[in-house]
């Protein structure tokens, strides 16, 4: 087995299983070192198993590499698979055909571009959109407008090798204290996908946080309201609530502006919140089930939001990212 692809499918199904982000990417670092060897260093390195000698490679990812070149799957790769559980969804996720929130390396996720394509691929999507983060969130290392186009390009230079898989342009765009959005116009219009979300100032007032977010999806660039409540139920980065704004307004202009309110499949998020998700549902909103993935094992979380969709209830039919791609951009494009 490449020991390549063994490091790789390790750091995968560790993503999935919500390991440590920082324990998982020893082993994707440990591949990144593996891959740059030319055959034969690999070859001399194999004949007196010195991977511990490299930059990156400690005891646990040397012995992948061991096991693999010795021709086994490595112990690790088989526990993890092994253990590896439906995350659920049942038909809902059976109908979706794509994923359109997601993160690379440009932002803030860990993994290139190419990586995470080649994840969705595996899972048998028709199209990904890949949504990095927009400038205002520095933290995320947010594209300026120059570093979009050069991903833009990018994103070009890979189309044929992911065919049929069509790779969506898109960002995750930050909806501004005034309900503007984060990104040039101009550019905004030639991407496939606009997700639109609140990251800065959650404990805005409510009623000017129902204005900034009315304006934000009435304003013909948002395709998708992502995590529309800001909140974290679980995990590593601690809790948070909700934010406060009038919903029946926020999904009304949702509905009426023809911007899907997006379910987030993140476990530590659950947005939106059930009684709104079924309020989003009541009005006649459209919705999108997204990872916003940031590893590629995280492309599977798919699940955990389709499971949500199913036990409320939602139509596939009303679901955007169960659309052939054809309908899904004639969609956004109106």
């Amino acid at each position: 087995m490449d020991p390549v692809v063994a490091l790789r499918q390790i750091a995968y199904y560790k993503d999935r299983a919500r390991e440590d982000t920082r324990r998982v990417m020893a082993y994707r670092k440990a591949a990144d070192v593996v891959e740059a060897l030319d055959e034969g260093r690999r070859q001399e390195l194999g004949r007196t198993n010195g991977w511990q000698s490299l930059a990156g490679v400690g005891p646990k990812t040397a012995a992948v590499i061991a096991q693999a070149l010795a021709g086994r799957e490595p112990d690790v790769l088989v526990q993890l698979r092994g253990a590896a559980k439906d995350l659920g969804g049942g038909p809902v996720r059976a109908a979706l055909r794509g994923d359109l929130h997601l993160h690379s390396n440009w932002s803030d996720g860990v993994a290139p571009i190419a990586e995470m394509m080649a994840a969705a691929r595996a899972l048998g999507h028709e199209y990904c959109a890949l949504t990095d983060h927009s400038p205002r969130l520095t933290v995320a290392n947010g594209l300026s407008a120059e570093r979009l186009r050069e991903q833009l390009d990018v994103i070009d230079g890979l189309r044929e090798q992911f065919a049929p898989m069509r790779i969506l342009t898109g960002i995750e765009v930050d909806i501004l204290d005034d309900g503007s959005l984060d990104q040039e116009p101009e550019l905004l219009e030639r991407l496939d996908i606009v997700v639109a979300s609140v990251h800065s100032k959650l404990k805005m007032e409510s009623a000017a946080m129902t204005r900034r977010m009315v304006r934000a999806v009435s304003g013909g660039q948002a395709d998708i309201l992502g995590h529309c409540t800001g909140r974290l139920v679980e995990g590593n980065r601690g809790t948070r609530p909700e934010s406060a704004f009038d919903a029946e307004q926020v999904f009304t202009a949702c509905r009426e502006y023809g911007t899907a309110v997006e379910i987030n499949s993140r476990p530590e998020r659950r947005d939106p919140p059930t009684r709104l998700l079924r309020m989003a549902l009541e009005i006649g909103c459209e919705f999108s089930i997204d990872t916003d993935a940031h590893a590629p094992g995280q492309l599977d979380f798919l699940g955990y939001g389709a499971q949500r969709a199913l036990d409320n209830g939602v139509p596939v039919a009303r679901i955007i990212n169960t659309w052939p791609v054809d309908k899904l951009l004639t969609w956004t494009d109106s």
